[in-house]
């Protein structure tokens, strides 16, 4: 009897755990579901990524060197929205937050990577995420990779697909999207490597913009080199036939 009442006690225990635990999942994704319809009509004023860049910059170097500065979407050049789907999601006026088909060839092509890696030549791994999946991460997720987090940011994306417009979208996408170290958003990069702002930004330059952002950090002192001119033009060329939401 006594052995019984122990495993009952221990099976209630779990029980109880597995329930709290499913409470909290539930209570997090209704508090993400509610700030993402806010975000409707508020604009954000950071995003989980933007905090942990402020974290790593005050920790690594004792200091904060920041660049950002909200505009409204139609203070955005076009060229500049244009560039961006043209590098990052040709397709974005079309779906519904997921390319699956662009996901399953970064995937084989990752998988190719890893196996041809070696110490010396570490794999270069690609993504095949939408603009949509790149503002959900940004928003409310860390940068870790792993099933769990990269389930979240579905369901996440899925929600801003559903309660956000793509303008709403796009217009939250460039105004925090990292385009150098401790520099985010269209506006304050327009300044920072042109000297001008969003609104007067022309396709050569947004095309400059735009290849930056798969990897801002390494190519943000690169923007006059052969590889960064190459890129721009090859996004310059894609612009005219890109869609605008």
């Amino acid at each position: 009897m006594a052995a019984r009442a122990r495993s009952a006690g221990v099976w209630r225990v779990l029980r109880n755990a597995v329930a709290l635990v499913l409470v909290c999942g539930l209570s997090l994704q209704l508090f993400w579901l509610g700030r993402i319809a806010l975000m409707a009509g508020v604009d954000p004023q950071s995003t989980a990524f933007e905090r942990s860049e402020m974290w790593r910059l005050l920790t690594e170097k004792h200091q904060i060197a920041w660049a950002q500065q909200w505009v409204d979407g139609d203070r955005i050049a076009e060229p500049m929205k244009r560039a961006v789907i043209a590098s990052e999601d040709s397709g974005f006026v079309d779906h519904h937050g997921i390319e699956w088909d662009a996901l399953e060839q970064a995937w084989s092509r990752n998988q190719r990577a890893l196996s041809k890696a070696t110490p010396r030549r570490p794999p270069k791994l690609v993504g095949g995420s939408t603009i949509t999946q790149q503002l959900s991460k940004n928003l409310f997720l860390s940068g870790e990779r792993t099933m769990p987090r990269k389930a979240q940011e579905f369901v996440l994306t899925l929600a801003l697909e559903a309660m956000l417009s793509k303008q709403r979208i796009l217009e939250l996408y460039l105004n925090h999207v990292e385009l150098g170290e401790g520099l985010f958003g269209v506006e304050a990069a327009a300044r920072h490597y042109f000297h001008r702002s969003a609104s007067q930004l022309d396709a050569a330059s947004a095309a400059r913009l735009a290849v930056l952002l798969p990897a801002p950090k390494r190519l943000e002192r690169q923007m006059g080199s052969v590889l960064v001119t190459g890129r721009a033009a090859s996004v310059l060329a894609r612009m005219p036939s890109v869609a605008l939401p």
